[in-house]
């Protein structure tokens, strides 16, 4: 079990966090455990043809026999949603001695992988030299794996942030915690973590908490460290819907949305046509059409071009967006 002792300062400063490094290496547990990672298979055959471009020998290499994690590759964020880049400008400055430690650490009893033998070498650079090649397939495979898909997971994980952040308006960190996880339990200014490998009570002396979601963790992760400042990453709210197909547009709905003559003319937009061919079509006057295209241009559902003297417009791929799947003779 670790235990941390929580003081009025300590709570006064608990805070939430997203970190896409922190996603980004804790993504690599789904990878080396499917069977644990049910809800996320739809995101790992998606991301099979880039892992195919990667080193995975040395990707895989960061998670541990017990699916610990170096501390250094996922250093506590100092922000809310800090950059990538950012995160990573601080992993990379990690010394020598602090990667040495938590790459051994990460294998502790088991010696360390053939891909890290770096970490027994003489002297800094080797060490120094494996860490930066971890930083910099961890980069390729977040541009890769998890960039394209990162907006979605955001949201996701400040919606979660969101309903902690009420839990303790509401209820006090008793109620923040009461369904964190069925592994953490706080009771009298004591955060307990069970089940955990680590054995240690820690003093947070002031230093805070911080509190970080995860899509990708399966129960409640510390650092592998007692020295370090007191963080908890645990599993977010909602993985569930994280890789569904999102809902096409309802065609029932366009007219109500936008009003039904300019719901027919995004309808009628999928090839190029000037206003007075509208105007024909619809039987009525040009000026009437002119008024809806502004309207429909200025939303970024249709695109003009000039083509001689006659304006072409034509739906862009907003309009098509909204019009997919919508009947043509829906109103």
């Amino acid at each position: 079990m670790i235990t941390y002792r929580l003081g009025v300062d300590d709570l006064a400063g608990t805070r939430f966090a997203i970190s896409p490094l922190q996603e980004t290496v804790g993504s690599l547990w789904a990878i080396a455990e499917p069977g644990r990672a049910a809800l996320h298979l739809p995101w790992l055959r998606a991301i099979r043809p880039a892992l195919a471009t990667l080193d995975t020998r040395l990707l895989l290499s960061i998670v541990g026999p017990t699916l610990a994690l170096p501390d250094f590759l996922t250093p506590r964020p100092v922000t809310f949603a800090a950059a990538i880049a950012d995160e990573l400008a601080v992993a990379r400055a990690a010394p020598a001695d602090r990667v040495r430690e938590d790459l051994a650490a990460t294998y502790r009893p088991d010696p360390v992988p053939d891909a890290w033998k770096a970490v027994d070498a003489p002297g800094d650079e080797p060490v120094l030299a494996l860490r930066d090649a971890l930083c910099d397939l961890l980069e390729r495979y977040w541009r890769l794996a998890l960039e394209p898909q990162w907006p979605r997971m955001r949201l996701v994980l400040e919606a979660d942030a969101t309903y902690r952040a009420r839990r303790l308006a509401t209820g006090g960190f008793r109620l923040l915690f009461a369904d964190l996880h069925p592994n953490v339990r706080f009771e009298d200014g004591v955060l307990s973590i069970e089940d955990m490998i680590g054995r240690w009570d820690v003093d947070a002396a002031g230093r805070g908490l911080l509190l970080i979601p995860s899509l990708f963790t399966f129960k409640p992760v510390p650092p592998m460290s007692a020295e370090e400042a007191p963080w908890l990453c645990y599993p977010s709210r909602g993985v569930g819907t994280l890789w569904g197909p999102a809902p096409r547009p309802d065609g029932t709905v366009l007219a109500a949305l936008l009003g039904k003559p300019r719901a027919t003319l995004v309808r009628m937009l999928e090839e190029p046509l000037p206003t007075s061919e509208l105007a024909r079509r619809l039987a009525v006057t040009p000026s009437a059409v002119s008024q809806h295209l502004q309207v429909l241009h200025a939303g970024g559902l249709v695109t003009r071009a000039r083509d001689g003297r006659t304006v072409l417009y034509r739906r862009s791929p907003l309009g098509d967006q909204l019009v997919d799947g919508a009947p043509a003779g829906s109103a």
